[in-house]
């Protein structure tokens, strides 16, 4: 019998950036978020390959995505994609008077480390804003996770985000900055 996997192979995901707002419909969403401020409201969701972020304002909207390459999304106003492989950073400016700043890597540890890192992610999910397990496609591997943290300023918004690969021993972590200029 044949267990499908409730999260895609982490070598199949890229990050992406769009100067505009994706659809939520396009994504399955297992948990979510919206930080309202005076300046701008913010939409976080947990989706099945990783996440989707949308930070809106007057003038504009930017949405970071980490989701697989397959994932059908429009090419209008996409800023960069990125296949998810080792560490990246990025910074762009929108006209919109959005700064935006991503550094995001997929760490591959030993079995050990893996069980270590994930226990301790087991113990922050009730501390962080957004937060999912998975479930396991082998009842003797632990359950992917994915963790969001967030830091909801007038001005910013910081998210700190954990996905797990367990097939893999892959931890796919990223830090984003949305800002005001």
């Amino acid at each position: 019998m044949t267990v499908k996997y409730a999260r895609p192979s982490v070598s199949d995901l890229a990050f992406q950036v769009f100067g505009r707002s994706v659809h939520p419909e396009l994504f399955t969403v297992f948990d979510s978020r919206t930080f309202v401020t005076t300046a701008y409201v913010a939409d976080v969701r947990i989706c099945e390959a990783g996440h989707v972020a949308s930070f809106r304002i007057a003038g504009g909207t930017v949405t970071e995505i980490a989701a697989t390459r397959e994932q059908p999304l429009p090419r209008n106003l996409r800023s960069f994609s990125q296949r998810l492989s080792g560490s990246r950073t990025r910074s762009l400016r929108f006209d919109s008077g959005i700064r935006y700043e991503v550094s995001y890597h997929i760490e591959r540890l030993e079995m050990e480390l893996f069980l270590n890192f994930h226990r301790e992610l087991l113990m922050d999910l009730g501390r962080v804003e957004l937060a999912h397990r998975f479930p396991s496609g082998n009842r003797f591997a632990p359950e992917p996770l994915s963790l969001i943290r967030a830091d909801a300023q007038s001005d910013s918004l910081l998210l700190h985000s954990y996905h797990t690969f367990p097939e893999s021993c892959a931890v796919v972590k990223s830090q984003s900055l949305f800002e005001l200029e």
